[in-house]
């Protein structure tokens, strides 16, 4: 018996591909009769071969004994978590200096988040070539959505959709790692300080590093304010990648400023909290826990052409004057980009 042919079930850019129909069973040739040398009717209208035996005889003579059946979905799964849960328990899995654990972050963080980028927010990538496939690289993107789920759902686009996956090492906000759980975590699924030290630490090792320079301003705007960039900081990130040469790719994402509309602050519960705002929207706090539920708006990520730092002379983080230049060319990329795909869309929820 031949080798079967391995059909791929993702398809380029890593979206999911249709699966063929399957033809009937023993239909090898065209339908409607007997092929040059092959089986004809006996006089009883049974099927016979060539040397007049029934076909049912040679069928069973040829077929032999038959092939053992590989493990099924179930007991691959089985197996794989518990290979898991051994390198756990032994601590065989690696980490490097900075937390990373790929380990957890492939078998856990990963699968938990993928339902919410594949079907809850539908996700579509566009430009996916124009992320490198090895090398250090700065991915540069508007901030959204009341909470951050932006940022997580582009770490599941850099490494389900690449044509070579990629872990994003996300700069977060000393914040993030100040909450008790989610600094941990996060540390964990690769991210750290947005400081210019580890940016160019993590950039000088050929990491793809993500960025959101609008910070709270952009993702606690309010919702009549969508998709309008704030201020992108001091340039922090322009010099991390000049001083590195990394390319910078401007990332535009659509769909974000939907999932929490927020219409509303409670400025005293942040301050008792110290959070930068408690957000009202149309279903937070009034239905309570339901509320946090985020509404299943239809996303878009594109990653634009690299803006190229390494044709610049060696100091240059140095020159205030191209810093400004520079981030202010990747503001304008992304606001023009989100201006086009928003042309594009029919609705919020529908695409």
């Amino acid at each position: 018996m031949g080798d079967a042919e391995v059909i791929p079930l993702r398809g380029p850019g890593g979206r999911p591909r249709p699966r063929p129909t399957p033809r009937r069973r023993g239909m090898t040739g065209p339908p409607g009769g007997a092929t040059e040398g092959g089986p004809t009717s006996g006089a009883d209208g049974g099927i016979v071969d060539e040397q007049g035996a029934p076909s049912g005889e040679v069928a069973s003579a040829q077929a032999g004994p038959l092939a053992p059946s590989g493990p099924t979905e179930l007991e691959s799964a089985v197996s794989e978590v518990a290979d898991f849960l051994r390198r756990r328990f032994a601590g065989r899995y690696p980490v490097d200096e900075f937390g990373f654990d790929p380990d957890l972050n492939e078998n856990v963080i990963l699968p938990v988040l993928r339902p919410l980028y594949e079907r809850w927010f539908r996700v579509e990538t566009i430009g996916v070539e124009n992320v490198p496939a090895h090398g250090g690289a700065l991915l540069v993107a508007n901030h959204s959505g009341t909470l951050p789920l932006d940022a997580l759902m582009t770490v599941v686009a850099t490494h389900d959709d690449l044509p070579t996956p990629r872990n994003l090492r996300m700069l977060a906000a000393d914040l993030v790692f100040g909450m008790p759980g989610f600094g941990a975590v996060a540390r964990k699924a690769g991210h750290t300080l947005a400081c210019n030290p580890d940016a160019e630490k993590l950039l000088g090792s050929g990491e793809l590093v993500g960025v959101w320079p609008e910070g709270f301003k952009g993702i606690g705007k309010a919702y009549a304010d969508r998709y309008k960039l704030q201020r992108f900081g001091r340039g922090g990130f322009v010099s991390a990648a000049l001083s590195t040469g990394a390319p910078i790719i401007p990332c535009s994402i659509v769909g974000a400023e939907e999932i929490y509309p927020k219409i509303g602050d409670l400025g005293p519960i942040a301050r008792l909290l110290g959070v930068p705002y408690f957000p009202i929207t149309p279903t937070w706090p009034l239905l309570g826990p339901l509320g946090m539920v985020p509404l299943p708006s239809k996303w878009y990520i594109e990653f634009g052409e690299p803006i190229r730092t390494d044709q610049f002379e060696p100091g240059s983080a140095d020159d205030p004057m191209l810093v400004f230049n520079l981030t202010d060319q990747v503001r304008e990329n992304i606001q023009q980009t989100l201006y086009r795909l928003l042309s594009g869309r029919r609705n919020a929820f529908l695409g």
